[in-house]
């Protein structure tokens, strides 16, 4: 089976690859989701995970946001082939304020507009385009609306929060944290987020949409991360307390994992301690 993951070079995209055997689609391999000649490559493929996005929340960036994270999926879905499978990586930020309703998040969480950044909004319009093309196109597609998904670090990429704090703790660096570190986030390993893909592939599933994160076994507050790696480090933190960070919001999250544990028998096997370890 030929599986192309596009941003295959990135923070996540190069351990996903890695762990599926799959292709590289990415700017680094000289391959643009924007260019249609560029796109038509997915029609060779089985299997498609499109993790290539731009991320910005930055309001000056709204425009790169829709084009790259709606005109580029809707260029890779157009290729798609019957019976083949599209995998979208899209964010549990499309739900914004409205996750603080749940103690933990299910995928019938409001997304109604709540001041989410043009990427929220991108990723929320990029899953309507999935679900269009493939009830059209005749393939099968799974939506994965991602928690907090940590990697190793890779030559060339910005690292996420989880893996940038290790970092940090090893090294020295001053951590900034908003409200004391007090935010709670379900973190999951990128190895299980590789595992969720094949579950879905192997699945006999046509239509998924599911809330992808550590769950309640693998939440921590941003503070409890950070002394959790400091322990296994056996070193101090430095916290910077002079800062004025703006609060995240949701304040708290931590996926539901009910629907896709019934549906595809998934749910993480790598632990915090496990997984924070694998980052060192």
């Amino acid at each position: 089976m030929r599986v192309l993951v596009t941003g295959g070079s990135g923070y996540l995209g190069t351990h996903v690859r890695r762990f599926l055997q799959a292709e590289d689609f990415s700017r680094r391999a000289h391959l643009d989701v924007l260019s249609t000649f560029d796109a038509a490559r997915a029609a060779a493929y089985e299997v498609v995970i499109h993790l290539a996005a731009h991320l910005s929340k930055n309001p000056a960036d709204a425009e790169n946001c829709f084009r790259t994270n709606v005109e580029g999926t809707v260029n890779l879905l157009r290729e798609m082939q019957p019976n083949s499978v599209f995998i979208f990586a899209s964010t549990k930020d499309v739900y914004g304020s409205h996750a603080d309703d749940f103690t933990e998040v299910p995928e019938t969480c409001s997304t109604e507009y709540e001041n989410q950044s043009a990427l929220e909004w991108s990723k929320l319009i990029a899953e309507r385009y999935v679900e269009y093309y493939a009830g059209l196109r005749n393939f099968r597609s799974c939506i994965f609306r991602l928690s907090t998904v940590y990697a190793r670090p890779s030559e060339g990429n910005e690292n996420g929060f989880v893996t940038h704090y290790v970092e940090a703790v090893k090294r020295g660096w001053p951590l900034r944290l908003s409200l004391e570190g007090k935010p709670v986030r379900d973190i999951l390993h990128v190895d299980d987020f590789s595992r969720a893909c094949r579950a879905f592939i192997d699945s006999t599933s046509t239509r998924g949409l599911y809330n992808l994160g550590g769950g309640r076994e693998n939440a921590l507050s941003l503070r409890e991360i950070i002394d959790k790696v400091a322990e296994i480090i056996q070193c101090n933190p430095v916290i910077d307390d002079d800062n004025h960070l703006p609060q995240p919001v949701p304040l708290n999250y931590v996926s539901d994992l009910t629907r896709i544990r019934e549906d595809l028998g998934w749910q993480p096997q790598i632990g915090i301690e496990e997984g924070l370890r694998s980052l060192l």
